[in-house]
């Protein structure tokens, strides 16, 4: 469709936006790959639920289950703008932006050495997954545990069960954390990531 010609207002609308402008609006419909937003000061859209829309990503820096987990339709919305789909005719919006990062609060509360207590909450085809808490979980790979090749690494690991790690290294561009055990503990070398 030509939204240029076809809905000259809204394309408008659209076009006068600009990066990091704070939009209000109402949740219209929530589907399974992301949220429609009905914008307060913006024209209805021809064709969607509404002119705004948060794709999956950018409802919480939290895991999340479905969307529902993060909005209800009908609740009040503010988002930061970071787009304009010009295909959908859309205002790509994130709720997420105008929240605090936890992973960047744990950076920036953290320094390397500094020993954290974690929590077992699974095993992965490639490790045990660690929870640090406030959305921060960690990975210890299975060739790390122990500081030696296992060749049932897990046996000894429960969920649920209590761990120490030590800070090693904080990347924050690729969002990890890497962790050694503490010398007196048994497990060396892990990965924490968002």
């Amino acid at each position: 469709m030509d939204w240029q010609s076809e809905s000259p207002e809204l394309w408008a609308f659209l076009e006068s936006l600009h990066r990091g402008d704070i939009l209000s609006g109402t949740v219209a419909a929530i589907e399974r790959f992301g949220v429609f937003v009905a914008l307060d000061d913006g024209p209805g859209h021809p064709t969607l639920p509404g002119v705004g829309f948060l794709g999956i990503p950018e409802l919480s820096w939290r895991r999340f289950d479905v969307p529902t987990d993060v909005v209800r339709a009908g609740q009040r919305v503010s988002c930061e703008f970071i787009g304009f789909d010009t295909c959908n005719a859309e205002a790509r919006l994130s709720l997420k932006a105008l929240e605090p990062d936890p992973f960047q609060a744990f950076a920036d509360r953290t320094v390397v050495g500094q020993e954290f207590r974690g929590t077992v909450e699974r095993v992965i085809p490639i490790g045990v997954l660690v929870d640090l808490g406030d959305g921060i979980f960690g990975l210890i790979p299975f060739r790390e545990i122990d500081g030696r090749p296992a060749e049932n690494p897990v046996e000894d690991l429960e969920v649920g069960e209590e761990i120490a790690v030590v800070v090693a290294e904080i990347d924050l561009p690729r969002r990890r954390v890497f962790l050694s055990g503490p010398k007196s503990g048994r497990y060396a070398d892990a990965v924490l990531s968002t």
